[in-house]
């Protein structure tokens, strides 16, 4: 009898790499979950339908409407004005609340989110989207690097553990628990009113007309520097922290000792093995850190006086204008869904378990 010679693997098949979590080696094409995906997108769907549903009847179980008042603020106002007011924004009680709600449906699918009683009747749509602008300008680039900064660090301080990059941890998670307003009138009182490096607050100056010039982008730049710098300090703990823990978990797996034994560069077993491995987790609290940097920091936006979706909110509800406040929840709801099935789509990949689950 003729033996049978063993199968040997081939040449670029990394057994280690194989049998991590983020980078199982798959031959040939990678199998796309379209069972997951869809999942989610349905569970995704229902759950905005049901938040648009809260939406609309939230502001109508509330004490009194935006007409109310709008009309406690102008005395002058006459009652057939009021009425055609109440007809407009969709607030007339000649209408069943099912009939109301069609409407409603009707004029979100047609992109009209209605009008803005706090700013002069203008369309919520131009509203929302002139200081959606400034948040996600300045809340995202702030988000995204305290994100990069603190994933980094933490996976440096956790795969050199026991050394004196150890002190970063308490150092970061202490500023982490300082509160917004805090480190931002201590920013204030030191850099803009003792030493007068940077303004106060606002987005630019006063009597700066915004154009797409150098000179305006850098004084946008120059407003939002100190507005940028409290966001990172106070979020750099929580990114660094979550991922230190998870690269001790992580180094700890029997494919990282031995990537190790197999001498291995330390880089590359830091980066391609435990690192990717470890920044899991890290997605999805990014996913949720991306789909609120649309809502901003509303306490951020109100010492810096930032005209940001925060503090829009903020005067919205003050002045019980209903259709702006509805508007504001629309977009920060469908943000958090977005950005959370953006993880989930980025798990399906990253994680080889949900292609095997579906195989």
């Amino acid at each position: 009898m003729s033996a049978v010679a063993p199968q040997l693997p081939a040449p670029d098949f990394d057994a280690i790499e194989a049998g991590t979590t983020a980078t199982g080696v798959v031959q040939g094409r990678v199998r796309i979950p379209w069972r997951f995906l869809g999942n989610r997108a349905l569970f995704y769907l229902f759950t905005l339908w049901a938040a648009i549903t809260i939406n609309f009847f939230l502001p109508r179980l509330m004490k009194g409407d935006a007409v109310t008042a709008y009309l406690a603020r102008n005395r002058n106002v006459s009652p057939e004005a009021a009425e055609a007011l109440r007809s407009l924004l969709g607030l007339d009680t000649d209408k069943s609340l099912w009939q109301q709600y069609l409407e409603y449906w009707g004029l979100l699918l047609r992109g009209d989110l209605g009008i803005s009683l706090l700013h002069g009747m203008r369309p919520v749509t131009e509203v929302v989207g002139q200081s959606l602008i400034w948040t996600v300008g300045l809340v995202g680039f702030a988000t995204l690097v305290a994100f990069a900064i603190g994933t980094i660090g933490g996976a440096i301080v956790g795969w050199r553990r026991g050394s004196r990059l150890d002190a970063l941890i308490p150092i970061t998670t202490f500023l982490s628990t300082i509160p917004y307003f805090w480190l931002g009138l201590v920013a204030i009182s030191v850099f803009s009113v003792a030493l007068g490096w940077f303004p106060i607050g606002k987005a630019y100056g006063v009597g700066v007309t915004p154009e797409w010039s150098w000179e305006f982008i850098g004084d946008v730049v120059h407003h939002g520097f100190l507005p940028a710098a409290t966001i990172i300090i106070a979020s750099l703990g929580g990114w660094m922290l979550g991922m230190r823990n998870m690269m001790l978990t992580v180094l700890d797996e029997d494919y990282v000792t031995v990537a190790q034994a197999k001498g291995m560069p330390n880089d590359r077993v830091l980066w391609r093995y435990a690192a990717r491995n470890a920044v899991l987790p890290q997605i999805q609290s990014f996913a949720l850190a991306l789909g609120f940097i649309v809502g901003g920091t509303i306490v951020m936006e109100m010492v810096f006086s930032y005209p940001g979706v925060g503090k829009l909110l903020l005067d919205a509800t003050n002045a019980k204008d209903y259709a702006l406040m509805q508007g504001v929840f629309l977009v920060l709801t469908i943000s958090v869904l977005l950005a959370n099935l953006l993880a989930d789509v980025a798990y399906a990949f990253l994680d080889p378990r949900t292609r095997q689950t579906e195989a």
